[in-house]
């Protein structure tokens, strides 16, 4: 039975264009986290009331309002983005909380330019914050003056979906290694954004919400557990197989896959990441602040609590891609509804927002310790992050996340929250140690891609080691060394100048060509995902991008990038490298990378299955966009596409056909080199017929590895047997380098065995003439290639290939570069 419905009209605020709310450049936003809505991008500097209501809430910096409609929405209109950090500047209200409005009353005002230049964007989100609305949009994607009508907010949205609609349920085994813990349970979020029905996954006798982070980390699933995934409305069939492809893909985790590390012995810490370092200790004490009891209102504390998520929300970085990962799960979790839910109810019974946060937040933290999963509980540490933040844009606490540090830090800490670790100051942190936590909670991830020695799981007698003494830190042996003696000091001192001393020795060279000792000149590319992460990897001595990993524009969003998106960050990327080459990967999507907007039926083993060139295949109106936006965002001579998953020349033909009609259609008279990745046993074997037509090869170790091992790399049961140094996919590798060879073209890897120093000598034996590491690998292997001869790099390579295993190998390479 569907529900009475009262509809309110919206109007234009201001001039300016009207856009759906997809458009808006930020996650939080486009993605819905706030709820759904739209975006003007403005023309004028008066924001007015869309609609008759009452103002409940005007922050002090003046840049957003939110107002109560008639039918009871709420709706937020947040001027620009990242305008909070302004504090107020360019901006003036007009109205306060409480104030009754017309449609068409001047809210607030603000200074078109200032604001414009100073902000990320003007662009103006307008966002029904409260459920149990239906927004339509009236046309968007035309410019309207202000008044114009725009949409229609219907009241009690339809409820026939979850009583008299569909149902469907299926039970599917959680491939993941680590079962369902933060990021996975993001995912699964996210994959049901484009679907209305209700869905609830069922383990035993529990039940969580789909579409909660919280519920699903609540209910505990473990690696080869089955679940039973249930939808309820009209389109619940396919939302149910949507969440039960991913789950069966393995929800992303390969990066996760390896087994957990063993139990450390009774008072040993554990290591996080890897590391020597000796400094001062520094206890960092986390002290939580005091927040009120009662509230001043339930739409002033609903609407500061709304505002206050958005900024925390808003203000999380991405940097690196383990921290984007990191930030992409609390904004899941920001958005939560079971923590949104569990607030509510705490405001309605006339709480503060502070404290019904806090309340949300621990009462979702009680119930992951219930749980008694060691891995899920490291995820408790995410919701007392996020509490502390958003209590403190609450409470307008300006108090620094951390103590300032003296150099050579060693912080000691109970347990340190990814936010800590961001705002701490790296270059005098010379390591961390925490009582408690475990090496693959955020913190420790966010640490290794830093660089920072960190000791997890240590036991609260570190927490007594007292302020300013010298300690040892060896997070290689996982020891911490609170009272080391002269000789200790001295040994450890010793091997932090070796290594400090090599590291700058191999970084003052980078930037020069790599050459063998003997003169044979071998490139070494950066792989990168990020348009960040270019300017690190040129100063890291990268000579070009070697692969260019194009599905990041593709993950966790509701709809497929258009061309001119794809184009701008292509053309970013490429102006940032200058006039190196940039090998573009087209879209590797499928398999272990679902997307919500290309629903696929379930497949038994999604490694086989329709994933990399194949689906793009598939799809041709995403290869041709894709391949028109690489070809118009930079210049010929720099340009290089690269073929996922490639089998034979089959696909390499249908794709160059495909090319050829784009650079047709641009005008572009000059071939671009169009080469393959290596990365099944079939296109290793056929290296020589696809040599005979493609411009290059490239091996990805990776995969090419999983496959000629018959190890699926999510399989923690066997990911022990993953080793790319492997003779049998030396064997593989080698046949690149010949049929290479035999046609005159070039032959690279990309995969993780080129980021290996010690592996370099042999793929240069192998006839691998290129290198494409990660940036942090460069000055290393730029080391390691000019250390030895191109002849006996041969001489290796061959005694490597008779070797009987990958540790054998490793023996031998070692003899060769120590």
């Amino acid at each position: 039975m569907a529900a009475v419905t009262r509809t309110v009209t919206l109007h234009a605020p201001f001039a300016g264009w009207f856009a759906p709310l997809d458009e808006v450049p930020d996650p939080v936003f486009a993605e819905r986290m706030m709820g759904d809505g739209c975006a003007i991008d403005p023309i004028e500097g008066e924001l007015r009331a869309p609609a008759d209501a009452t103002v409940t809430a005007v922050p002090a910096t003046a840049h957003a309002v939110t107002l109560r409609l008639d039918n009871g929405a709420e709706l937020l209109i947040h001027v620009g983005l990242e305008t909070v950090a302004l504090a107020g500047r360019g901006f003036t209200a007009l109205v306060a909380a409480g104030a009754r409005v017309a449609v068409g009353d001047v809210l607030l005002r603000f200074d078109l330019d200032a604001v414009g230049e100073a902000a990320k964007a003007l662009i103006t989100p307008i966002v029904v914050a409260n459920e149990g609305y239906a927004l339509r949009l009236d046309a968007p994607g035309r410019v309207v003056a202000a008044g114009d009508a725009i949409g229609v907010i219907a009241g009690e949205a339809a409820a026939a979906g979850a009583s008299g609609a569909a149902s469907y349920s299926r039970s599917v085994p959680v491939a993941a290694a680590h079962g369902i813990h933060a990021r996975p349970a993001a995912r699964i979020a996210a994959a049901l954004r484009p679907y209305t029905a209700e869905v609830t996954l069922h383990l035993g006798a529990k039940s969580a919400n789909a579409r909660s982070t919280v519920a699903l980390l609540g209910l505990g699933v473990r690696a080869g557990e089955t679940v039973t995934i249930a939808g309820a409305g009209d389109d619940a069939h396919a939302a149910v197989d949507a969440v039960a492809g991913l789950i069966l893909a393995g929800l992303g985790e390969t990066a996760d896959a390896a087994p957990l590390p063993p139990a450390p012995p009774a008072g040993r810490a554990v290591t996080a990441a890897p590391g020597l370092a000796i400094g001062q200790v520094l206890q960092l004490r986390a002290v939580d602040l005091a927040v009120p009891h009662d509230g001043a209102g339930v739409s002033a504390e609903r609407a500061a609590l709304a505002e206050s998520r958005a900024a925390v929300a808003e203000a999380l970085g991405g940097g690196n891609r383990a921290a984007a990962e990191i930030a992409e799960a609390h904004r899941a979790l920001l958005a939560d509804p079971e923590l949104a839910a569990v607030a509510e109810r705490e405001i309605a019974a006339g709480r503060s927002a502070a404290f019904a946060w806090r309340t949300a937040t621990r009462a979702a933290a009680a119930a992951i310790r219930a749980t008694g999963d060691a891995l899920l509980i490291e995820r408790v540490a995410d919701l007392a992050d996020l509490e502390r933040q958003v209590i403190a844009r609450l409470l307008g606490s300006d108090a620094p996340l951390v103590p300032a540090l003296a150099r050579d830090t060693i912080l000691i800490a109970e347990d340190l929250l990814p936010s800590q670790f961001l705002a701490l100051d790296r270059a005098r942190l010379a390591g961390i140690c925490t009582a408690a936590g475990g090496p693959t909670a955020h913190v420790a991830i966010l640490a290794a891609a830093a660089g920072v020695p960190m000791l997890v799981a240590a036991g609260p007698g570190v927490l007594d080691i007292p302020d300013g003494r010298t300690v040892i830190l060896d997070a290689d042996r996982a020891l911490l060394d609170d009272d080391p003696g002269v000789g200790a000091l001295a040994a450890a001192s010793e091997r932090l100048a070796t290594a400090r001393d090599r590291r700058a020795r191999d970084l003052a060279a980078a930037g020069a060509p790599a050459e063998t000792a003997d003169g044979t000149r071998i490139k070494v590319f950066a792989n990168l995902g990020a348009v960040a992460e270019v300017a690190g990897a040129v100063a890291a001595g990268a000579e070009g991008c070697g692969l260019l990993r194009t599905e990041f524009l593709f993950l966790k969003r509701a709809t497929a990038p258009d061309e001119a998106e794809q184009r701008d960050i292509y053309r970013r990327i490429a102006t940032a490298l200058g006039d190196r080459p940039l090998i573009v990967r087209t879209l590797d999507i499928g398999g272990d990378k679902p997307v919500p907007y290309l629903p696929m039926p379930a497949e038994e083993n999604p490694a086989l299955g329709v994933r990399g060139v194949r689906l793009s295949l598939a799809r041709p109106d995403l290869m041709r966009t894709q391949l028109r936006a690489i070809l118009s965002a930079m210049p010929t001579a720099q340009c290089h596409i690269m073929l996922p998953m490639v089998v034979d020349l089959a696909e390499l033909r249908a794709v160059r056909v495909l090319l050829d009609e784009a650079r047709a259609a641009l005008g572009i008279a000059a071939p671009v080199p169009l080469g393959v990745m290596i990365e099944t046993p079939a296109a290793a074997m056929l290296a020589d017929q696809l040599a005979s037509e493609a411009d290059f090869l490239s091996v990805g170790t990776n995969d090419l590895t999983q496959y000629a091992l018959a190890s699926d790399r999510g399989n923690a049961g066997v990911s022990a047997k993953l080793d790319a140094l492997h003779p049998a996919v030396l064997r593989l590798i080698r046949e690149v380098g010949r049929g290479a060879k035999a046609h005159g073209r070039w032959a690279g890897v990309c995969g993780g065995l080129a980021s290996d120093p010690l592996a370099g000598p042999i793929l240069i034996g192998l006839g691998m003439t290129e290198l494409s590491a990660t940036p942090a690998a460069i000055p290393a292997l730029k080391a390691a290639i000019r250390g030895v001869a191109a002849a006996d790099c041969v001489a290796l390579a061959d005694r490597a290939c008779a070797a009987a295993s990958a540790d054998e190998v490793r023996a031998i390479a070692s003899e060769v570069t120590s």
